[in-house]
């Protein structure tokens, strides 16, 4: 496996490769990192993974600074199971001027988490293109957890006629149903055995609207009130259209259910698909 820092670096080692496959991260890599490697790694001649925590998709408030940075115990994660190229840049490496041309992804930015998150997406749309520029895959894989990342990155690459097929790969759960994320670390050992209720709501209300009730403030205020009867504090659950995250209408049947709340410091998301 080749750790790489640089784009010069990058290119060279890339240069003559029929295609590779990009997982971009930011570190602190858990299993399901490791599944979208293993969802990468047989669609094409070279898997990349990047590993950069991006400064542009934080708030002011959020924990860019304490977020964990953990490089040699990734690398050795991801070549135990074959990854073949790490591309860690600084931020000097990926930013080496003032960011100032970024990637608006209207409509959709401002809603849901971009609504909690003012300019978070517009951080992740600009990272993740700069990404491909650079590593010129045909490919790159994202997890549904992050949901809303996922329809913005698919509108992004369809409207900005990118090459890159983006392969999205299901949410890995521990045992408890609870998505597996970086900052599952930060809940304590009492708020980790809270913590799969987020999932428990959201299959409630999957289950509610399987019923064909269309009732969906009704049912979206229920869940909100079950979490911070156990301590929660709730940004949303709410049931959307797949295609664009807008409400839906009575005819939609390809929905999905999402949530975001925080539990004690954490904030934790996680959604459910729903078929009609």
């Amino acid at each position: 496996m080749e750790l790489i820092h640089t784009v010069a670096e990058l290119r060279k080692y890339l240069r003559g490769v029929p295609n590779n496959v990009f997982v971009p991260t930011m570190g602190n890599l858990h299993e399901g990192h490791l599944r979208l490697v293993d969802e990468a790694r047989p669609r094409g001649a070279v898997t990349v993974v990047s590993i950069f925590v991006n400064r542009l998709q934080f708030g002011p408030h959020e924990d860019f600074d304490r977020y964990p940075r953990t490089l040699m115990d990734d690398c050795a994660k991801l070549e135990s199971i074959d990854c073949d190229v790490v591309f860690a840049p600084d931020e000097k490496e990926l930013y080496p001027q003032p960011q100032t041309y970024t990637v608006h992804p209207s409509g959709i930015e401002n809603i849901l988490e971009g609504a909690v998150r003012p300019g978070h997406f517009r951080g992740v749309a600009t990272v993740v293109l700069k990404l491909f520029n650079m590593v010129q895959p045909h490919a790159a894989v994202f997890g549904k957890k992050d949901y809303q990342q996922c329809r913005v990155l698919e509108t992004m690459v369809q409207q900005l006629a990118l090459p890159v097929e983006i392969i999205l790969a299901d949410t890995v759960r521990a045992a408890d149903g609870l998505a597996l994320s970086s900052r599952n670390q930060y809940l304590s050992p009492a708020e980790r055995a809270e913590a799969p209720r987020l999932y428990k709501v959201l299959q409630e209300v999957r289950d509610a609207v399987r019923t064909g009730t269309h009732a969906y403030p009704i049912i979206e205020a229920e869940a909100m009130t079950e979490l911070e009867r156990h301590g929660w504090r709730p940004d949303y659950v709410t049931v959307r259209r797949r295609s664009d995250l807008m409400p839906p209408h009575d005819n939609d049947r390809d929905l999905v259910v999402l949530g975001a709340a925080k539990l004690g410091t954490p904030r934790l998301l996680d959604n459910l698909e729903v078929q009609l």
